[in-house]
């Protein structure tokens, strides 16, 4: 629940996730928040503020006990200089931002609700899951509507959807822990 920091603020370093997870979070005017990702070990974030010197576009925030290394902007700038590998690196991380930003818009435009959710729950499993015999527990704890948030439908339609999944026994939650009991089947429905 940390704030790392807020949208509008100073954009003066970059993070890197040693543990833990972070969500990018966007909010309205009118007070409604929506993650636009979520980032775990390994990832780094606050680059765009870093590399244009404009105000933070979003809010940062630990969604899990979280260890960060920070990187000033002026220490970046110095070593980007200095290093074509890390030059190339952070280039191709932003790639694959835009182009999974791509894939929501075209999720979103050609999916429906339900494959949308299926898809996001075998990604997040990917990321944040480990596999207990045949079942993919999802190591994350999200509301439904963080997931809502994450598939871009409202926290009825996931409430729902989530519903009728664990009716066809395909998943099952505990204290927000999701577990995919059938994986093949879940893939099934983003078709």
């Amino acid at each position: 629940g940390d704030v790392i920091f807020r949208k509008g603020s100073k954009g003066d370093a970059l993070y890197i996730i040693l543990e833990g997870a972070v969500k990018i979070v966007l909010s309205s005017p009118q007070g409604d928040d929506r993650i636009v990702t979520i980032f775990s070990e390994g990832d780094f974030f606050g680059e765009m503020a870093l590399l244009d010197g404009m105000p933070r576009s979003a809010a940062a925030v630990a969604i899990k006990p979280s260890k960060l290394l920070f990187l000033k902007r002026r220490d970046f700038m110095r070593f980007i200089k200095k290093s074509d590998a890390a030059f190339e690196k952070i280039l191709s991380a932003l790639s694959m931002r835009l182009r999974k930003t791509d894939e929501l818009l075209e999720d979103i435009s050609f999916l429906n609700i339900p494959a949308r959710l299926a898809k996001k729950l075998l990604e997040i499993g990917k990321a944040f899951g480990h596999m207990d015999g045949e079942t993919l527990v999802i190591n994350l704890k999200l509301t439904q509507k963080e997931l809502a948030d994450l598939v871009g439908a409202t926290r009825e339609s996931i409430a729902v959807e989530l519903r009728a999944l664990r009716e066809k026994g395909l998943i099952s939650i505990t204290n927000k822990i999701i577990s995919i009991h059938d994986i093949r089947r879940l893939r099934q429905r983003i078709r």
